[in-house]
């Protein structure tokens, strides 16, 4: 039988899909436990990672530039985007008899409106110190209209504004007064933002940069004495502008940082959104970002019973960072505040913070004798009267991070391989950073086999990562002594139903562990009688997450578990490249399939996940794809891939190293791979979409 004809018989996507029954309790445990640990063990690892390379003064002074530079790419923000005109437009005015306070927009790009509160004290000698108040998530709005979560923090402004500070209170991209949006993941499905290296963190520190920009250019401030604090939201993002921007002198955060093991492990993750994650590509714990305040003063602020920054994880970011700051021997620029309560805007926060900027930013140590307290409407803060029909405000999303331009064809082969080394360099660097460097042993176990019917089904458990082992099944014909090829089925849920109903025909008890569909006998005799008389091997695979391992299938653990991924600096599709790749592996293990020659086919958006690992395992012979995204957009969801390239580039590569078929597909929607093809004169059946 040649390849060709193999693979047409044993196309996965084309069986009947059987009625399904929901996953076996015991599966759904052993995904769930496996999870656990798997996430575990990563958040160790990072947590063991971090800072642990800095033994002096002089080791951390070397690695600060390049820890910030990460920083900044992991927000979006490297290359800073231009520092276009602010065109800053201060609409109203509102009085009170110790302060005035300016209804204010600027653009931090063209577009991209920021709207405002800056407080001013009636009385003032200039230049006076200056605090950028930041947010939280703290909605105000009546009759569908959002007068921003300024208003919501305005007692913070006011406060600052009657104790001779200047104070900008900016709102943030969601709550702001054009709603925006930071529940991409969070709730939107909105998965391509990994893709393209998008975190509305990102945008948040941008108008933080931009603020300060505005704060200086004001007569009243002294450009030389800025701090930022905030609370919740708005305590990420002080640190955002306080780890990235030198000019902030002072920091408060409040309420808005703890480490992987509390978000990770512990399951705050959930109750937080977009905003407060950079893209993890460099793999990070927070504790690095919050030593990259060093040595300016720092006050790490927090409550006793915050279910979102719980108490552990902030006095171990706290301990981390006192290490740094003692390696400067600026120990007293330090401080950790705990009081009593829950994530709420307490009294007992804010003395402490007004406390701290009082004494590092005025030289002023003297007692908070006034509470700060609001005094105005919510209309009584609002900047527009109409939103500007140029916003970009709630479509940031599309260009904050620009994806990679339409590579041009290759003319030549020296060309082509530049771009591919290129491509495949940022896929190692960029988006698949997180596998492992030092990979465990396979350890391939048997796990039991039968025959019947003339076909020997096998089943093998092998290890992918530490704590995740997945189950591999292989089918052949009885005496089969010298298979001639292997073919790797990838799995999706619907391929991993339609499987099971197959071989339960003849195999229920090698699939005992598992719930099993209704069977489907014309599915297994398609198999049999396409076994009978050759010397192909099936094998299948259901990369982590699917069949045996599948956790909680609830859309909320779903949703939340891929954002644990996110937060490892890994995504669940590119885990599961990885699992493929070590399937692959295990299969070139076995007794007697060392030398075959090997093919993989997948369908649906799992064909996107075999296409790249076909991009990193050797001599595969072809690739057979149905119905793959041809666009990452779809799927799948790698960090930072549309940075760099796209499917149809990927395609291209995979081409050049076996025969790819593309099933089910728009041909136009390929039309780089088949250029690059024709442009360098690859055999006709290299590359065939059909």
């Amino acid at each position: 039988m040649t390849r060709r004809t193999m693979i047409a018989v044993f196309l996965v996507c084309s069986w009947m899909i059987p009625a399904a029954l929901p996953a076996a309790e015991s599966s759904t445990a052993r995904g769930d436990a496996m999870i656990a640990e798997y996430f575990r063990v990563e958040t160790a690892r990072l947590s063991d990672a971090c800072l642990a390379d800095i033994g002096s003064l002089a080791d951390w002074e070397a690695k600060r530039p390049e820890y910030r530079r990460q920083l900044l790419e992991m927000l979006g923000l490297d290359p800073l985007p231009e520092r276009t005109d602010l065109k800053a437009v201060v609409t109203a005015q509102t009085e009170h008899d110790e302060f005035i306070v300016e209804r204010l927009h600027f653009q931090s790009r063209p577009g991209l409106y920021v709207t405002g509160n800056l407080y001013l004290p009636r009385q003032r000698q200039t230049p006076l110190p200056a605090v950028l108040y930041v947010c939280g998530h703290g909605a105000s709005k009546k009759d569908g209209v959002s007068f921003g979560n300024k208003v919501s923090y305005q007692h913070h402004g006011a406060w600052f504004a009657r104790h001779g500070f200047v104070c900008l209170t900016i709102d943030t991209l969601q709550m702001g007064e054009i709603e925006a949006i930071h529940h991409g993941t969070y709730r939107y499905d909105m998965w391509w933002w990994l893709n393209r290296g998008y975190t509305p963190a990102g945008v948040e520190a941008w108008n933080c940069i931009r603020a300060l920009d505005y704060l200086q250019s004001r007569p009243e401030v002294d450009p030389q004495r800025l701090g930022v604090t905030g609370r919740s939201g708005g305590g990420a993002y002080s640190w955002w502008i306080a780890a990235i921007d030198d000019r902030i002198q002072v920091a408060v955060p409040v309420a808005g940082i703890t480490d992987l093991e509390n978000h990770v492990v512990d399951g705050c993750v959930e109750g937080h959104c977009d905003c407060m994650y950079m893209v993890n590509t460099y793999r990070w714990d927070y504790p690095l970002v919050a030593a990259l305040v060093a040595p300016r003063p720092l006050l790490i602020s927090n409550t006793d019973r915050d279910g979102i920054f719980p108490l552990d994880g902030v006095v171990r970011t706290y301990e981390q960072v006192r290490r740094i700051y003692e390696l400067y021997g600026q120990r007293d620029k330090l401080g950790l505040q705990i009081t009593a309560g829950p994530h709420r805007d307490t009294q007992e926060l804010h003395i402490h913070a007004f406390r701290w900027m009082n004494q590092h930013l005025r030289g002023d140590d003297s007692l908070i004798e006034k509470a700060a307290v609001k005094f105005f409407e919510p209309p009584e803060l609002k900047v527009f009267e109409t939103l500007p029909e140029d916003q970009e405000n709630t479509t940031i999303q599309e260009t904050f991070v620009p994806a990679a331009p339409l590579p041009t064809v290759p003319k030549n082969a020296a060309q082509w391989l530049a771009l591919r080394d290129d491509w495949l360099q940022a896929l190692r660097e960029k988006s698949f950073r997180a596998w492992p460097a030092d990979a465990p042993p396979l350890a391939v176990q048997a796990v039991g086999s039968a025959e019947r019917d003339g076909v020997r089904f096998s089943v093998y458990d092998f290890d992918s990562q530490l704590a995740i082992r997945l189950r591999l099944y292989v089918a052949h014909r009885e005496g089969l002594d010298k298979p001639g090829s292997i073919l790797l089925n990838v799995l999706d849920d619907r391929a991993w139903t339609e499987m099971l109903a197959a071989y339960r025909v003849a195999f229920a008890d090698q699939l005992s562990d598992e719930t099993l569909p209704d069977a489907d006998m014309e599915g297994f005799r398609k198999i049999a009688d396409s076994i009978s008389g050759s010397d192909a091997v099936l094998a299948y695979v259901a990369p982590r997450g699917i069949g045996p391992t599948a956790w909680d299938p609830s859309a909320r653990k779903q949703i939340q578990h891929q954002r644990r991924f996110y937060l490892l600096g890994q995504s669940l599709d590119g885990m599961r490249v990885w699992d493929v790749r070590r399937a692959a592996q295990a299969l070139r293990s076995l007794d007697g399939l060392k030398a075959a020659p090997l093919s993989m086919q997948s369908c649906r958006q799992m064909a996107g996940v075999t296409l790249y690992a076909a991009l990193f395992e050797p001599d595969l012979v072809q690739l057979d794809l149905h119905g793959p995204p041809s666009a990452h957009r779809d799927g799948p969801f790698f960090l930072n891939v549309n940075r760099y390239l796209d499917m149809p580039q990927a395609a291209a590569m995979a081409a050049e190293r076996s025969w790819l078929v593309l099933h089910d597909v728009n041909p136009a929607d390929w039309q780089y791979a088949r250029s690059v093809a024709d442009a360098l004169a690859w055999p006709g059946e290299q590359l065939q979409i059909r």
